[in-house]
């Protein structure tokens, strides 16, 4: 009964209300030229897509505080390993500096030196970016050295100097072996076996 009340005083209520007529989608405008910025944007990734291998970001940056100690540790690294890195007990066999460099220059040389690293089976490097406590924004290079180290994949740790290498404007690096390397131990762990 109630159900059938409420229904009266609905149709009561919607006596002489006309449905609006209106075209069944939205029409826009489309401007047959783009803007400016956005036909720059449009050539410099296609350009930067058919010239430069480097995938370093160049965008979204962390930004860290000039006397702050960076770390990372991949998964597969052990404490131990991570503990002698940490401490500068491995022998650096690469050393980059980026004082004084643009952030385009600096992120050229971060990518072309782990490159180099590899090529050349180099397991312990250093990068020296400087605390930055000059520069506006503050730590800035060490901001954007602390970004693109964690997205290489051939970069398996990293932390900050000790003192007598720079402190926290240096970094201890940690490198993936080459796959030349790695199959030079599994042939030697393989003699090692069969004799």
């Amino acid at each position: 009964m109630e159900d059938d009340d409420e229904i009266k005083i609905f149709r009561q209520e919607m006596r002489g209300v006309r449905r609006i007529k209106t075209k069944p989608r939205v029409e826009t405008v489309k401007t047959e030229i783009p803007e400016p910025s956005l036909l720059h944007r449009r050539q410099m990734a296609v350009m930067v897509k058919q010239s430069d291998p480097n995938h370093l970001t160049e965008e979204i940056i962390d930004l860290v505080h000039p006397l702050d100690i960076l770390e990372f540790r991949s998964d597969g690294v052990s404490h131990g390993v991570y503990r002698k890195l940490k401490r500068g007990q491995y022998p650096i066999d690469a050393r980059l500096d980026l004082h004084r460099k643009s952030m385009a220059e600096a992120r050229a040389e971060v990518y072309g030196f782990i490159a180099d690293c590899l090529r050349y089976d180099v397991r312990s490097a250093m990068i020296l970016h400087g605390k930055g406590e000059r520069g506006e924004p503050k730590a800035f290079l060490k901001s954007c050295v602390n970004t693109w180290l964690r997205q290489l994949p051939e970069v398996l740790a990293f932390h900050s100097a000790q003192k007598h290498h720079g402190g926290v404007g240096a970094l201890y690096i940690l490198l993936r072996k080459s796959d030349r390397k790695k199959e030079e131990n599994r042939e030697r762990l393989m003699k090692g076996r069969t004799e």
